[in-house]
């Protein structure tokens, strides 16, 4: 027997107490029993955890909302009712994350006209977003876009993208990466987040990199890239070289040109769900190459002991470790 849809009230109630449930979460007082509660709630139904999901979403928005912004009056979101009333509760939830008791919204700058989610979870995917950018999404990115009155804003929250920005110098397009961001009006680059590390390629335009919100960016041109790792205070620039096949994703494709198992990992771990880690140094120093799809990476692994001097053992939290094979001493 199938389930009861849900009326509009019944939904509402869910939205309104997944917007609770987010603000006492981050609340300093929330305590044991309210989380042991949202625990239950959370598991009570999957609308339940749809819903939470999408505010924190919403969530991460406000966080990153200027917070020294003068009261203003709401301007309504022109959405379907059923999306009007979910911006109005993620609104409230936006004002709970900031110290002031002024409710702002779109005209201020405060809250976006339009916020959209983008995942790739098996395969490729390219996308439009609101503002006619197109964007490319490597296997296993997640991103958000949202239209404020003065900017578009991307968050990649996870792996990595292509994009290839509509210029309008009136609205800069700001990708926010790990601690830092990307600052463009109209330009064709390319962002990769893995853990700590952010890399970005220029191949069209300029743009302007700041590793964190306390320093001055810096800015790159076509040919060029930027690294930065949390806590650096400046990314590192360089020339792309020639020969790198970093966009080789673009295609379907993982290209190991001779490198160390050290730097190949990060681009081998991206696409799996348990990251291959390294016994020690000595291992990371043997190479290896090959071009391979990036929907069989998880092939890839299990066969390195047949074509490299290294045996798989597993650690306590079940990732995969590469150990090399000690040389034999000729006897004599």
């Amino acid at each position: 027997m199938s389930e009861k849809p849900l009326s509009e009230t019944e939904y509402d109630a869910i939205t309104d107490a997944a917007a609770h449930w987010c603000m006492r979460l981050h609340a300093a007082d929330c305590t044991a029993d309210e989380r042991q509660a949202f625990t239950q709630w959370h598991d009570g139904h999957p609308l339940h955890a749809f819903e939470y999901a999408a505010m924190l979403e919403i969530w991460d928005v406000a966080d990153h909302l200027p917070r020294d912004k003068p009261e203003a009056v709401v301007v309504p979101i022109k959405k379907p009712a059923r999306r009007l009333r979910t911006y109005a509760v993620a609104a409230a939830v936006c004002l709970a994350a900031l110290p002031l008791a002024a409710f702002t919204g779109w005209e201020a700058g405060w809250l976006p006209s339009s916020y959209e989610r983008f995942e790739a979870a098996n395969g490729l995917k390219k996308v439009t977003l609101g503002d006619g950018s197109q964007v490319e999404l490597n296997l296993g990115t997640e991103l958000v876009y949202s239209h404020y009155k003065d900017q578009r804003r991307v968050t990649l929250k996870k792996g990595e993208a292509f994009f290839n920005v509509t210029h309008d110098s009136n609205h800069p397009f700001i990708v926010r990466a790990g601690e830092g961001q990307v600052r463009v009006t109209g330009t064709q680059f390319n962002v990769w987040e893995y853990e700590d590390q952010v890399r970005v390629m220029l191949l069209e335009g300029s743009v302007q990199i700041s590793s964190d919100g306390e320093h001055a960016s810096v800015p790159l041109s076509p040919g060029m890239q930027a690294s930065f790792r949390q806590g650096d205070a400046t990314p590192q620039v360089a020339a792309i070289n020639p020969d790198d096949t970093a966009l080789a994703w673009r295609q379907g494709k993982l290209v190991l040109d001779n490198l160390t198992l050290t730097d190949a990992l990060p681009l081998i771990n991206r696409y799996l769900k348990k990251p291959v880690m390294l016994a020690d140094a000595s291992t990371g120093a043997i190479r290896v190459g090959g071009i391979y799809n990036i929907n069989e990476v998880n092939n890839l692994v299990p066969s390195l002991p047949k074509v490299l001097p290294v045996y798989l053992t597993q650690n306590q939290d079940g990732n995969p470790v590469l150990n090399s094979i000690p040389r034999k001493t000729p006897k004599g």
